[in-house]
This record gives structure tokens, sequence and C-alpha cells, in this order.
């Protein structure tokens, strides 16, 4: 989960990153509203999110996977 969460966090950083950005050079309201740390926590909130989703969806995947395949065992022996 956590190599696939942070997978995804560098995806979601550069995806996020190039149109944040991009916008603050090209469009008015953006320069003169979005500060570097405005810019930072946009980029960095889409990454975060990124990361959590996918670890979580990750490791609910695995034990899914791992508590079928366990039943499965279990009523072939019994």
């Amino acid at each position: 989960g956590v190599v696939a969460g942070a997978k995804a966090a560098v995806i979601a950083s550069i995806s996020s990153g190039i149109p944040t950005l991009a916008s603050v050079r090209m469009l008015p309201w953006a320069r003169a509203n979005l500060n570097p740390t405005a810019q930072a926590l946009i980029i960095s909130t889409v990454a975060g999110a990124a990361y959590f989703i996918v670890a979580d969806k990750t490791v609910l995947a695995s034990a899914r996977k791992n508590s079928f395949n366990r039943a499965g065992h279990a009523n072939v022996e019994a």
C-alpha cells in the first residue's frame, strides 16, 4: 500500500503542480491571490489525498483477497 500510495502521490504532485504553476504565471487573478505558500498547499493537499486514497484501496483489496483465499481453503479442508 505504501509503494502504490507513494507512486500515486508523485503522479498527483506533477499533475497538479504543472497547472498550478502555469496558472500563476498566466492568470492575473492567480498571480495576485496565490502566493508560494498557497501554491504549495494546493499541490501537497492533492498529493496527500492521492497517497491516502490509493494506499487505503490497496490495503483493502489485499485484505479482501486474503480473506477470500483463507475462507476458500477452510471450506476445502472441512
